[in-house]
């Protein structure tokens, strides 16, 4: 059966500071009840400077994500090129780039929202970590990851303005890796009426546990579902961990992928409870589902 049309809108840019006298910036909400969504996280394997090797894969998972039913796929930091930061410069992309034209154009065939992570071309000095945005209506846009970790500065500017997407009316707010560490971030998207807390990550196995904990928290300060987006492979010199998942609105770890095994996770959340699925894509031709 085919997918109602999505109904999605990035809500603008808006300060990272929202004190009384930015009251004027925030958004609009209305009082409608959300219809339930279905977000995709995909755990992919990725290759260093790939990008049209890495794009494919991307489609791929896409394409299974909607026959899944996801309303919304989310890839990991970086996930179109590998975390190399050494090589961000020559890998950053501009706004107009044909990759990003053939992401939107499967977000359109798909009626699905796709968030995959890039480097993005700054006319005004170091590229930007980013996450595009693409969008059924065959539109597209950036998220600029706002915090940097320790050295990435000396390759990448931060980002200063942070926003909202609502699909279905769910607001999904958007992080990428050290954005989820400042307890500010997490704090604006609560400031913002979000309902969903979507953290794309590198996180490395002895900094998972550390990292599970601190989305864990966000999501029972903040009363709602936080998901995580994580690498598989090596990428930049760091192992990473899998076990993308998300955490229900109590703090509790509701559906998670199975270590580094390739994954698409199928969190379906409605008034902040989640259930899920996990398809394992051990093969891009042959997969395998586990249900929580």
């Amino acid at each position: 059966m085919a997918k109602s049309p999505i109904k999605a809108q990035w809500t603008g840019a808006l300060a990272r500071d929202h004190s009384s006298s930015h009251t004027d910036k925030r958004l609009k909400m209305t009082t409608t009840t959300a219809a339930p969504i279905t977000i995709a996280l995909a755990q992919l394997p990725i290759s260093k400077a790939a990008v049209d090797e890495n794009l494919q894969t991307h489609l791929t998972y896409i394409e299974r994500a909607a026959a899944l039913g996801a309303n919304m796929v989310a890839f990991p930091e970086l996930s179109l090129t590998g975390y190399e930061l050494a090589l961000l410069s020559q890998l950053a992309m501009p706004r107009n780039d044909k990759i990003f034209a053939t992401l939107t154009a499967a977000a359109v065939a798909t009626n699905t929202v796709v968030i995959a992570g890039c480097p993005l071309h700054n006319p005004n000095g170091k590229p930007y970590i980013a996450a595009v945005i693409c969008f059924p209506n065959g539109e597209h846009t950036f998220y600029l990851k706002q915090h940097l970790h320790e050295g990435e500065d000396v390759y990448c500017a931060p980002g200063h303005e942070s926003g909202l997407i609502n699909v279905n009316g769910t607001r999904i707010a958007l992080a990428v890796c050290a954005d989820f560490t400042h307890p500010s971030h997490a704090a604006n998207a609560a400031a913002q009426q979000a309902d969903v807390y979507l953290a794309s990550a590198l996180i490395s196995p002895g900094g998972y546990a550390k990292d599970a904990e601190l989305l864990a928290a966000i999501a029972q300060r903040h009363q709602f579902p936080v998901l995580l987006a994580n690498h598989v492979s090596i990428t930049g010199g760091w192992q990473t961990c899998g076990n993308s998942g998300g955490w229900n609105a109590a703090g509790e770890l509701a559906v998670s992928a199975p270590g580094t095994q390739p994954s698409l996770v199928l969190c379906r959340i409605h008034h902040g409870a989640i259930t899920g699925s996990v398809e394992v894509m051990t093969r891009l031709h042959h997969k395998t589902s586990i249900t929580d």
